[in-house]
């Protein structure tokens, strides 16, 4: 197991750069297009956000262990394409810093027998630099013969992290200076006999959101009341993927094939859907708000082969 790594100095971001983290509800960009369309040799890009100092969308790849860029006329180009990358997942933006969470299901080129199932970490790198700023092991903090996968990170505007692991019923919490810690095990709520958390977001009311796909459910932690853990009902079954908050409503990509925009008036001890977006979507994983919308990402995941044609679409 690869001990904790902490490469250079981290500065921690102001409380104003972390604010505009989640992800960019307003963007110096103008109009964008409803549907982008983009071409990436084997992306297969789980993941999704935007920058506004690049003024461009960030994608991850599962396959290639990269993240690359995609304006909005559907320009594709690689940005960070460091080493210590096994295969992208899910990633967050603060700033000039990509919070990225690294993992290996075995579907990566750099996938080795010792990291398959036994790598969770996140990376921050510098979007002005591209250089790796600081490299947290999340993977040793369980028992060497759990399985890992960090799978999606939500940040609080303190800059705290939360990463979710889909192989162990386990939310991590990251500090600023880079202190990696378990923030809440539930062996019930967070556990599934096939993938378990997946998307997670940071309320502004003091609790996360999470989404545990093989169970169908959402799931609060009130980081206010000793990280107690409860369901949020009343959706039906809803096998979440990627989480993004818009205006109070949660926005969970589900199936692969839809969006469900999602609201509660109880600070979400319950919820109802309000409507789904089904048109356009494939093999879709997470999505971004930008400009006051929903941008959702078709990955194609699911797919074998070597794809490279993917878009990006605008929730209707």
């Amino acid at each position: 197991m690869v001990k904790s790594k902490i490469l250079g100095l981290l500065l921690v971001a102001t409380t104003y750069g972390l604010m505009s983290c989640e992800d960019h509800p307003s963007s110096p960009n103008a109009m964008f297009p409803e549907r982008i369309n983009f071409v990436a040799q084997r992306q297969y890009p789980e993941g999704i956000a935007y920058s506004s100092l690049l003024t461009k969308f960030l994608v991850t790849s599962i396959p290639l262990g990269k993240i690359g860029t995609v304006d909005t006329d559907g320009r594709y180009e690689d940005l960070l394409t460091a080493p210590e990358l096994i295969a992208a997942i899910g990633m967050k933006v603060a700033g000039n810093r990509v919070f990225v969470c690294n993992s290996d299901q075995g579907a990566s080129v750099r996938s080795t027998l010792a990291t398959a199932r036994q790598t969770a970490e996140l990376l921050v790198f510098n979007l002005t630099t591209r250089q790796l700023e600081r490299r947290t092991d999340l993977d040793a903090l369980l028992p060497a013969e759990a399985p890992n996968f960090a799978n999606d990170v939500t940040l609080a505007p303190d800059g705290t992290a939360y990463v979710t692991d889909s192989f162990s019923p386990v939310i991590y919490k990251v500090t600023p200076d880079g202190t990696a810690s378990i923030l809440v095990k539930d062996d019930v709520r967070f556990s599934s006999p096939t993938f378990g958390l997946n998307g997670i977001v940071y309320h502004p009311n003091g609790y996360l959101i999470v989404a545990n796909t093989g169970q169908g459910k959402l799931y609060k932690v009130d980081l206010r009341n000793g990280n107690a853990v409860s369901e949020v009902v009343g959706t039906g079954a809803l096998p979440g993927d990627g989480l993004t908050l818009l205006h109070g409503d949660l926005y969970v990509v589900t199936g692969g094939n839809r969006v469900a925009q999602v609201r509660s008036s109880d600070n979400w001890q319950t919820a109802s859907i309000v409507k789904f977006d089904a048109s356009g979507y494939l093999g879709a994983t997470t999505s971004v708000a930008v400009n006051n919308q929903i941008y959702t990402l078709n990955a194609r995941i699911g797919e074998a082969g070597n794809a490279q044609d993917f878009s990006i679409q605008r929730f209707r």
